[in-house]
């Protein structure tokens, strides 16, 4: 049993269902976090970890921000719950606006929700509406990637494609399909940037086209860069493909920047960085520093207009869709605090001056033991390590475990290490972490 004050129940770790967690091993080897400030985390022993990974993709301007921290408080003191539906309050303009106006394009229509998997279910639907709304109810299919991660709701995991994630759960969403994967380690292991090859990929849409028939598919979706399944990066030309047959078949592409979205890869978007356009964008995590959950939804504005019908349509609810906390106050507040941070410290352009000398850092590693592939873009890092024979998964998993034991946190997905630091990450701190894998990649058996 945890020591906790007199005033507070015991904390026996037993009540807490933690998600993606082996819970048996952490109640018996619990790691535990309790403070955060700039680029650290502190153990509640007062150790300190150098945060490796902004949280979980989503601290991009670093832990305990005061500026976001008093925007959180005066809301509440101000408005602490207002409904969105049939009703409104000003925030949530505001945020939609200032969104709208980073995203490229046309896409700045904003539908709020609450996390990345909300957005990622709401888009999906949002594709769905509109080509209802324009006489094409046939199109239902919706596909997407192998390797893919949207988040865990249904419609998310139904386009994913993380077998661990779906095999539990049942055939999730009917009339769904999947792009092969870009990973081809034989050929573009240890590529800096973009690889070279895998861009003929792209064009296994055409034959799920031939299959299918374009008259059924309404969407396309794919993480631009992919992080929660090992960092994989688009090759050279594979988005524009994807892209060409999309418009070719009048297939709309939605790019989940749920992790991309917010400065991750020296851009306000991955749609930014690619110049590649979707015609849907989702986003979470960085819209507010992790402050307050939120997600969000960036849509062209002929989609909104189809939906929600030309000047003089009937009257009425457009789409049956929504969430009690859409566009929540105290979110919106931290949302357009976080929206001021990155603006006035320029943390996108930060983050893209910073990448080459992370890129050098990092594939600096490529002689270390065990490392098979080194994959970066942006401030993203993917360190692939010889899986063991008999225990796939475990060797990165033992490397996290006792890389936070040595003060770095990193994150393990399979037998890769991912790293995405906060976006104010200093080059000498940048040094550390690199020594830092290197010497535990040493004593990793």
């Amino acid at each position: 049993m945890l020591d906790t004050p007199a005033s507070d129940a015991p904390n026996d770790l037993d009540s807490f269902w933690m998600p993606f967690t082996d819970n048996r091993y952490f109640k018996a080897h619990p790691r535990l976090l309790a403070s955060a400030s700039g680029m650290y985390y502190a153990t509640p022993e007062g150790r300190q970890i150098l945060d490796g990974t902004a949280g979980l993709w989503c601290v991009n301007a670093g832990h305990g921000r005061e500026t976001i921290t008093a925007a959180i408080r005066e809301q509440a003191g101000k408005l602490d719950f207002a409904p969105t539906f049939q009703l409104g309050h000003p925030l949530a303009f505001q945020v939609a606006a200032r969104v709208g106006a980073l995203m490229p394009a046309d896409l700045d229509r904003i539908f709020f929700a609450n996390s990345g998997s909300e957005a990622v279910d709401t888009a999906l639907k949002i594709a769905l509406a509109y080509h209802r709304a324009r006489g094409q109810g046939t199109r239902t299919r919706l596909i997407g990637r192998e390797r893919g991660y949207h988040g865990t709701g249904f419609g998310g995991i139904s386009v994913g494609g993380i077998v661990s994630n779906r095999r539990v759960f049942g055939p999730g969403l009917p009339g769904t399909d999947h792009l092969p994967h870009t990973h081809d380690l034989a050929r573009n292991a240890f590529s800096r940037g973009q690889p070279e090859h895998g861009a003929h990929l792209a064009d296994t849409l055409e034959n799920l086209v031939a299959l299918h028939g374009a008259e059924t598919i309404a969407a396309v979706i794919v993480e631009p860069l992919a992080g929660s399944t090992g960092v994989l990066v688009p090759p050279q030309g594979y988005l524009e493909r994807l892209r060409a047959i999309c418009d070719r078949h009048g297939i709309l592409l939605i790019f989940d920047e749920v992790i991309t979205g917010f400065g991750r890869l020296g851009a306000a978007t991955a749609a930014e960085r690619f110049g590649v356009t979707p015609d849907i964008i989702t986003l979470a995590k960085g819209i507010t520093n992790a402050a307050v959950p939120m997600g969000a939804v960036a849509c062209r504005r002929a989609i909104y207009d189809s939906v929600t019908g030309a000047p003089g349509a009937a009257a009425g609810i457009e789409l049956f869709h929504g969430y009690t906390y859409s566009a929540h106050p105290l979110a919106c507040a931290a949302a357009l605090a976080t929206l001021d941070l990155y603006r006035d410290e320029a943390l996108f352009a930060r983050a893209r001056s910073l990448e080459a000398q992370w890129e050098a850092a990092v594939h600096s590693l490529a002689d270390a033991p065990h490392v098979i592939d080194i994959r970066n873009l942006g401030l993203v890092a993917g360190i692939e390590l010889t899986p063991r024979p008999d225990a796939p998964g475990a060797r990165a998993q033992e490397l996290f475990r006792a890389l936070f034991d040595q003060g770095l946190l990193v994150r393990a997905t399979a037998d890769i290490i991912a790293l995405s630091p906060p976006l104010i990450v200093t080059e000498e701190q940048i040094d550390t972490m690199v020594a830092m894998l290197r010497t535990a990649l040493t004593k990793l058996a």
